[in-house]
């Protein structure tokens, strides 16, 4: 079954319901379960949470370094540099993570601006 197997006005909020949310939201639902019971310094917690990390540090770089559509066209160099300076208000601001983002969309969005591309 596919998304473009059934030719129904509904399908596509069916499909998205039963690929899209409910896979996902039966492990939130268990994680919310079982927070309650595993302490913070438990090697699965402390795995997890490693694990999640790793994966958002993978999506950053790959949007870094391989962006696809208009963000392609930016220069790496001012990617690398809005990563960098949102790392560091990150760190600066006592690891507020919005104050980190609106400083790198900030100098993202500045940068193509002055280079004419926004």
């Amino acid at each position: 079954m596919s998304f473009t197997s059934i030719d129904h006005p509904w399908w596509p909020f069916v499909f998205i319901l039963l690929a899209g949310w409910l896979p996902t939201d039966i492990w939130r639902f268990m994680g919310v379960w079982l927070a309650g019971h595993i302490s913070e310094e438990s090697p699965f917690l402390v795995f997890a949470r490693t694990l999640a990390t790793a994966l958002v540090a993978a999506v950053i770089a790959k949007l870094v370094l391989y962006p696809e559509g208009v963000l392609a066209a930016s220069p790496i160099g001012l990617r690398i540099a809005a990563m960098v300076l949102g790392f560091a208000v990150y760190l600066k601001a006592g690891r507020k993570v919005y104050r980190g983002v609106i400083a790198g969309e900030a100098l993202l969005v500045g940068g193509l601006w002055w280079m004419g591309q926004v």
